[in-house]
């Protein structure tokens, strides 16, 4: 299967920049696999669409304040770093722009000297590892000094930097936000509490491989960049307590369906677990682990529309991607949703 084969035409006006005042009176897309039928309807009524026994499986991780921007100290010419994963210690691996500005030996100044960047390594595609140096705890620095880590075709000032976080964002970590999350309210959430829906959290830490395109024709060819996750025993009891109850295991964003998914794949069960991830759901692909998604509307030609064609089928997302596009609905991290059942 080729990249050319999820691409579709979307109006640039379509993407949202800012985020709605009430984060569930977003519109809703719902896809059924069955019937192919697709409907339109708004985000509260998610809960009409779950039903008691059913499981649903949040990523509270929480975005970093990850970018900064600072300046060379030998030579004042700006820099700014976004922050990737933490290595060990306060080595980190980050995205330098311009890159060739920042060589191994280069140090950056943050906030007039309250942090400072030398890089100590120069990786692939403006990638480099820097070692920080600081007086504190470096969360509190970088939440004085960072700023939210927005994608690039958001260009909009976001004026509310919890916007870009969950309402149950726990986990620091993410370079990104897991934005089909975003829709959700604790009230909401009570609500669907309230209903006899369990409601799950596992941990993965959204990396910019998210945002990058796919460099190759063949998808086969791709290597698809590696995220960290974590799930505890009590979730993975609750998951197969799920299955077995005929419940079903539905995944808010495609971070959960990566999670869930490379767990069953790795152990042939839902079981305590954590490390690196970095697969690559795109169709023909058999799904052990979930039988609903939570989802926005993504990029064309990413990996993420290639993992929801494969949890539909390619020429049903395509046509709903169509339909989106003609009843004006939001699209990416700020848009609207999607629900596939």
């Amino acid at each position: 299967m080729r990249v050319e084969d999820f691409d579709f035409e979307l109006p640039e006006e379509l993407i949202a920049q800012s985020p709605l005042k009430d984060r569930a009176a977003s519109r809703m897309m719902v896809v059924n696999r069955e019937t192919d039928e697709v409907r339109h309807d708004r985000f509260q009524s998610v809960i009409d669409y779950l039903n008691p026994g059913d499981c649903l499986v949040l990523n509270n991780t929480k975005v970093l304040p990850a970018r900064l921007i600072g300046v060379k100290e030998e030579t004042g010419a700006n820099v700014e770093l976004l922050l990737l994963h933490q290595k060990e210690g306060d080595q980190w691996e980050v995205l330098a722009k311009p890159a060739k500005k920042f060589k191994a030996g280069t140090t950056v100044s943050f906030g007039d000297g309250l942090l400072k960047a030398t890089c100590i390594e120069e990786l692939e595609q403006g990638g480099r590892i820097v070692e920080f140096s600081y007086e504190g705890i470096f969360l509190e620095v970088l939440d004085q000094l960072g700023e939210m880590p927005l994608p690039p075709y958001i260009k909009e000032k976001l004026d509310d930097r919890d916007r870009y976080q969950t309402v149950y964002a726990e986990q620091v970590g993410s370079a990104a936000a897991p934005t089909a999350g975003l829709h959700f309210t604790h009230e909401l959430l009570e609500q669907i509490r309230a209903k006899g829906v369990h409601i799950a959290y596992l941990t993965l830490h959204v990396g910019l491989g998210t945002f990058r395109p796919v460099q190759v024709d063949n998808l086969e060819e791709h290597d698809m960049h590696a995220e960290y996750y974590q799930l505890d025993q009590d979730t993975a009891d609750l998951l197969t307590e799920t299955k077995q109850s005929g419940g079903r295991v539905i995944a808010v964003g495609t971070t959960s369906i990566r999670t869930l998914e490379t767990i069953q794949r790795d152990h042939g069960q839902f079981c305590a677990a954590s490390g690196w991830t970095d697969i690559f759901i795109y169709p023909p692909y058999q799904f052990r682990a979930v039988d609903g998604l939570i989802t926005n509307f993504h990029l064309p030609k990413s990996t993420l529309i290639m993992l929801v064609s494969a949890f539909s089928s390619k020429e049903l997302m395509m046509k709903a991607y169509k339909e989106a596009v003609h009843e004006r609905y939001r699209f990416f991290s700020f848009g609207d949703a999607m629900l596939i059942i």
